[in-house]
């Protein structure tokens, strides 16, 4: 059986002690860090399969460590950690970069269950195919890989499989909770803000004007459609 490896980064000692010893039982390899700046340099010199990341942490906070993190590795899953449950924080843990946000403090089949979802999501999707063009897009299959004009556009692992969901259905309007479903997971198909976060920044990557969007549509009331 494959080891996963996790990386927790959290300055409660009691925290990483907790997520050890439920986790290494259950065949994960983990690996603790107190401060981002020190995860930062452990996931450049051996990467992980997943992170838990502290939203509060001293030094080099969640967020600023989630975005570098990010940068270092584009499809891992990273969950923050926080004590807080309101919308603003859930967003700004999104807009960071983060896959999920877990509420502290936890139970720990919440826990299992969501970081299990998080490398479900990280597997490939199941391609048919190997290249998607539209007007001047084009999403390769195969590779992951998307263009616009020709030019690649870097996208996070969430960024491309929600592409990839809607452009196969071009010119529909595909349903809030049956994009989150497919992307997330169901547990996920009430978090209407997780998918309003990623539309705005795959705005900001694709289009020309992202307050004036002509590819990634929003359809009224039902969800959103990649135009024919």
């Amino acid at each position: 059986m494959t080891t996963t490896k996790l990386l927790i980064v959290d300055d409660e000692l009691a925290i990483r002690q907790v997520v050890r010893a439920t986790l290494q039982p259950l065949g994960f390899e983990v690996t603790g860090s107190s401060r981002g700046e020190e995860a930062v340099s452990l996931v450049n010199t051996s990467p992980v399969d997943v992170i838990l990341l502290d939203i509060n942490m001293p030094g080099m906070g969640g967020v600023a460590t989630c975005r570098a993190l990010r940068r270092i590795s584009p499809t891992v899953p990273i969950l923050m950690l926080s004590v807080r449950d309101d919308e603003d924080g859930k967003v700004e843990a999104l807009e960071a970069g983060a896959d999920d946000f877990v509420t502290k403090p936890f139970a720990v089949r919440e826990l299992v269950a969501r970081i299990n979802a998080g490398l479900r999501r990280a597997q490939p999707v199941s391609q048919s195919g190997t290249m998607i063009s539209i007007g001047e897009m084009s999403l390769c299959t195969e590779r992951r890989l998307f263009f616009k004009r020709g030019v690649q556009i870097p996208l996070t692992r969430t960024q491309f499989n929600i592409l990839h969901l809607l452009m196969t259905h071009q010119g529909r309007p595909v349903a809030h909770k049956k994009i989150l479903s497919t992307v997330w997971g169901v547990e996920f198909r009430d978090h209407v803000e997780y998918l309003r976060t990623y539309v705005r920044q795959l705005r900001q990557r694709i289009e020309d004007d992202p307050a004036h969007p002509q590819y990634l549509l929003t359809s009224p009331y039902v969800g959103y459609l990649f135009r024919e």
